[in-house]
């Protein structure tokens, strides 16, 4: 349904080049569910908005790459063909609602807009598909509710608003860029449960934007791991969470706390910062950082390899050299010779 290929953008700014999102390339069918991870600054929401074609054009730009919607390259047609792309083909849920619905007009007014934007339909017919769609988000008593404004609502119930006028256009592919980072996790759990039923009512695909790993364990079919502009691992969510062989996704797991854990095996965070997107190192972007670097990673910058069906890493180690290093780094942190 929707293909990247090669797909760089580049935004230009007065201290040089950043390079947001470098050679990606993925693809997602229907009804699948895609997940983006990584720290901030790797270019997650860069590429979500790419899709989208929302990033200003200049100071962003693509020097090379296609986004293919059914086979249409979204980077060659014309503004008009875009808006009507934007909403009713592919569509995206922001991450802050408060910021992303309109303070001073009703919910509904807001609703009925979006979907008379996409459909030529009465305002009766908008109101009464508006409340569909409020029902279908979980919104109780959605007829006194369409009166209200954003600020009576509740940052879960808030975040539900978005989705349904995300879904006003009735999209193949939604993109939501972290949906849930400012919910407590009964709420979290709520709204991804709504995406899933929605997925499954509506036939959607997902591309899910976040930073939280137990977010992608429940939910992702795929999951596609960024760093520095680049996709460095992706595979299934068994390849990622039990298999990954790229030192960065084993970093990112590392640092995450699980209730099964031996109250010994302390948590070890990623040392230093991400690398500058406009002057990168050299080799191997996350070699820094990396607990397994060698020389070579100096001077190589490993592209993706398969480790398995479906299962793709970018490191020069192989998996049996992953591994020792795994093992070696996980006896060295239990006699706390790991700071």
């Amino acid at each position: 349904m929707l293909e990247i290929k090669n797909l760089k953008t580049y935004i230009d700014t007065e201290n040089g080049t950043v390079k947001a999102v470098d050679d990606v390339s993925f693809q997602i069918k229907a009804g699948e569910t895609i997940c983006i991870v990584g720290e901030s600054g790797s270019g997650k929401s860069v590429l979500a908005h790419s899709i989208m074609q929302l990033n200003p054009s200049p100071p962003a730009f693509h020097p090379e790459g296609e986004i293919l919607f059914e086979g249409k390259n979204l980077l060659d047609v014309s503004e008009k063909e875009l808006r009507r792309v934007r909403g009713n083909e592919i569509s995206m849920i922001f991450q802050d609602p408060m910021s992303s619905l309109n303070p001073v007009f009703r919910v509904g007014d807001q609703l009925i807009e979006a979907i008379r934007s996409h459909e030529k339909v009465s305002k009766k017919a908008a109101k009464k598909r508006a409340l569909e769609l409020l029902t279908d988000v979980g919104i109780p008593d959605p007829e006194r509710r369409l009166h209200d404004y954003p600020h009576q609502f509740s940052g879960g119930m808030r975040q539900r608003v978005l989705i349904a006028i995300a879904l006003a256009g009735r999209p193949k592919v939604l993109i939501a860029d972290e949906p849930t980072t400012a919910l407590d996790v009964t709420i979290q759990a709520q709204i991804l449960e709504l995406m899933r039923s929605i997925q499954k009512k509506y036939g959607t695909a997902i591309i899910l934007i976040t930073h939280d790993l137990g977010v992608v364990a429940q939910i992702a079919d795929r999951v596609l791991v960024m760093y520095s502009g680049r996709i460095v691992e992706k595979g299934s969510v068994s390849d990622i969470f039990y298999r990954s062989t790229m030192p960065y996704t084993w970093s990112l797991l590392r640092s995450l706390p699980r209730i099964d854990s031996d109250a010994s095996n302390r948590l070890i965070p990623i040392q230093g910062q991400p690398s500058n997107l406009i002057d990168r190192p050299k080799g191997c972007h996350f070699q820094p950082r990396c607990p397994f670097a060698t020389k070579a990673c100096l001077e190589i910058d490993p592209s993706l390899t398969e480790r398995g069906e479906g299962h793709w890493a970018a490191c020069i180690l192989s998996e049996e050299e992953f591994f020792n290093k795994k093992q070696e780094f996980e006896v060295n942190a239990q006699k706390g010779a790991v700071k």
